[in-house]
């Protein structure tokens, strides 16, 4: 394929998808603001848990720490979609924690601040190695972990939905718009030659089209037996 399409055209859809990936993360960033507006509206956190966003607040450090240029060779839309994304889980993180009661707020906190020290220790320890090679290797394990671990994280949702044969819990848009990010930094991944960016990335394409399957698949059953009755009713 690379011997067939010229360096030029290549790139041309190298950046394409780099920055519909960053369009498409845009949904996922701004997917839990009802669940923060419902805890500002409340004054309270209720029984949503934090952990999640603490999480990817991590994620998103480490996955734009590989996207510079110093650990990874072109990247930068691969930095650019996980600052954007830094700064909404921080601001999702900080207004938990303003609205958390005594022990939550307490707990959330340290997580906080480990997450900022654990990524001191990684952003600190990878420049120390002299060797660029061996940086990238890290990083890129590190950052192919964390994105791996997130697209997994759905699964007890589907596992939910398939018990409940419901998909109140699982969200359309947010599922579609899993689906369509990591498709798009997929190809972004493979015209990179990067597979610490096209491994995860093809993973959450698939995890994406199952809950897109399970959700057509529960919806459509649920709208045909909601009509069973008025159907048993007419006959």
């Amino acid at each position: 394929m690379a011997a067939l399409v010229s360096p030029q055209t290549f790139e041309a859809f190298k950046q394409a998808a780099g920055i519909a990936g960053n369009i498409f993360a845009f949904g996922l960033f701004v997917s839990p603001i009802p669940t923060f507006r419902r805890i500002i509206r409340n004054q309270s956190t209720e029984q949503f848990s934090g952990i999640p966003y603490v999480y990817a607040l991590l994620n998103c450090f480490i996955c734009a720490w590989y996207g510079c240029p110093f650990i990874s060779y072109d990247n930068l839309l691969v930095t650019t979609v996980n600052s954007v994304g830094a700064v909404f889980q921080l601001s999702y993180v900080i207004i938990y924690i303003t609205h958390a009661d005594k022990h939550k707020k307490f707990k959330m906190s340290a997580l906080l601040l480990g997450v900022f020290g654990l990524f001191a220790v990684i952003a600190i320890g990878s420049l120390l190695v002299t060797d660029l090679e061996l940086r990238h290797l890290i990083i890129g394990f590190l950052s192919c972990a964390t994105l791996i671990s997130m697209f997994a994280s759905p699964l007890s949702i589907m596992t939910v939905v398939v018990q409940t044969k419901s998909v109140e819990f699982m969200p359309f848009y947010l599922s579609l718009s899993t689906f369509l990010m990591s498709t798009s930094f997929l190809l972004y991944g493979v015209f990179n030659f990067d597979p610490f960016i096209y491994v995860p990335n093809g993973i959450g394409t698939v995890l994406g089209l199952a809950q897109l399957a399970l959700y057509f698949y529960y919806h459509n059953q649920s709208i045909q037996e909601a009509r069973e009755p008025l159907i048993d009713s007419l006959a």
